[in-house]
């Protein structure tokens, strides 16, 4: 693994001059439209969740990979020898699996505790691309055994995911607008402002990495709105910017749903269902918000994971 450790350090070293470089021109630009995007204390927020996140990467890494290597010596399919085709596939399955975490992480309650960071800003601007999920390199791994079992070596596996996060980071900006043909394929800052909106129409919405054609195939895709503009951050604003209180003020919540229930049933609800689920109506999920609001989501039919309807 010491060539993916320098392949990846070589696209730290090209990526973060380009980052630098253009963080300085938005907030250059936010000024000079008087539309300030951001805000230091929040900035350095993002800083430090990138550090952490990118910690426990490297501390688990031996873990995971080791775990991928398994897998990838008992896989089913042998990679193939065209490196165009291997590249174009593995690019593609790993959007894919990321389609699916994403999913995921906003579906279940458990995995939004860790998501939620990420989302908990109300300033949007590059900087948000780094405010990373903490703890989510402890499971996104999981996602990535598909991949190994098809004859994906793990090294690409963990190459691909850096160069593809570059592009998921450059998306989170509201100076680009809609970008014609492209939007029907790319996940673009028009698609990724949507996705970090709170408004209710917006809500668990665009969760491709590059790609939106998931999206558009599993019916979680919104067209950003001219009538509605985004409003960012959480449906309730954080109570602090701390970033102890940033980085587990979902967890508090949850156990204080658990100490309100003494059934282990309800419990294991409050866990497990989407976010804002309650046994007595008293709050909402995304789908129940929308459709007080008499938004139709798209049809179960061409929906991708079952398992929150069959919880329901």
């Amino acid at each position: 693994m010491t060539g993916t450790f320098a392949t990846e350090e070589l696209i730290i070293r090209l990526s973060t001059p380009f980052y630098i470089v253009l963080i300085g021109l938005e907030i250059i630009l936010t000024h000079w439209k008087h539309r300030p995007a951001y805000q230091w204390r929040d900035t350095l927020n993002n800083a430090a969740l990138m550090i952490l996140n990118g910690g426990i990467d490297l501390l688990f890494r031996a873990g995971y990979v080791g775990i991928l290597l398994w897998f990838f010596t008992h896989r089913l399919v042998e990679p193939s020898a065209n490196p165009y085709v291997y590249w174009g596939l593995l690019f593609l399955a790993e959007d894919f699996a990321f389609y699916l975490l994403h999913y995921v992480d906003h579906h279940c309650r458990l995995f939004w505790a860790v998501h939620v960071t990420h989302h908990s800003s109300e300033h949007f601007n590059l900087s948000t691309g780094f405010r990373s999920s903490v703890f989510q390199p402890l499971y996104r791994f999981v996602y990535f055994i598909p991949l190994a079992l098809v004859g994906f070596h793990p090294a690409d596996i963990v190459i691909m995911y850096s160069a593809t996060q570059i592009y998921g980071i450059l998306v989170h900006t509201k100076h680009v607008g809609k970008l014609g043909w492209l939007e029907h394929i790319l996940v673009t800052p028009a698609h990724h402002r949507v996705h970090h909106a709170s408004n209710v129409e917006y809500l668990d919405k665009n969760m491709g990495m590059c790609l939106i054609i998931w999206d558009k195939l599993f019916g979680t895709f919104q067209e950003e709105l001219p009538t509605i503009p985004p409003k960012y951050g959480l449906t309730t604003s954080l109570a602090s910017e701390d970033i102890t209180h940033t980085i587990f003020h979902e967890w508090k919540a949850i156990a204080q749903d658990f100490r309100s229930s003494g059934q282990w049933s309800t419990r294991l609800k409050y866990l497990l269902y989407p976010p804002g689920w309650s046994p007595d109506g008293s709050r909402k999920t995304s789908k129940e918000l929308q459709a007080e609001q008499a938004i139709i989501p798209a049809p179960e039919s061409t929906r991708l994971i079952e398992s929150e309807k069959v919880l329901s």
